[in-house]
């Protein structure tokens, strides 16, 4: 880019939103197994760092979601909350709402504050992933533990 006096701009290139790197917790590939839910997840951040992508392959069922925050056409500044879409092989799609507190993650279905949750917490050496998916009238224990970094 050359700028009217004929020097070279240089442009920064954008840094992700604050925020978002708590969520490096994640990165990797998770073993769930159990009677209600079985198979592996694996988180990876999309070049840029703006968005961790999990790629899901669970009882059979695969899937992606993007998870980051939302900036739409003309706003200048992300969302507050931490969100995602979830795309199945099934041709579902599931809005989520991402929290981080310490070691405890928990998961809004739909919006914060949803009666459909998971909360979990890490175990203090990050590989372990140990809680609970919630919903009026039903609900599983999940432990998910890091097999791959």
């Amino acid at each position: 880019m050359v700028d009217d006096n004929n020097t070279q701009a240089t442009q920064q290139p954008p840094k992700p939103y604050p925020g978002l790197k708590s969520l490096n917790k994640l990165v990797g590939t998770w073993k769930v197994p159990g009677p209600d839910i079985d198979g592996q997840v694996t988180y990876e951040w999309m070049e840029g760092g703006f968005f961790l992508m999990q790629h899901v392959d669970l009882n059979g069922n695969k899937g992606i979601e993007i998870i980051g925050r939302e900036r739409g056409f003309g706003v200048t500044e992300p969302s507050k909350d931490i969100k995602s879409r979830y795309y199945g092989s099934d041709g579902s799609t599931f809005d989520y709402v991402y929290e981080l507190d310490g070691d405890t993650l928990t998961i809004w279905g739909g919006e914060k504050g949803s009666p459909a949750y998971y909360k979990g917490k890490f175990s203090d050496d990050d590989n372990t992933l140990v809680g609970s998916w919630v919903w009026p009238g039903g609900g599983y224990d999940s432990t998910a533990t890091r097999v791959k970094k």
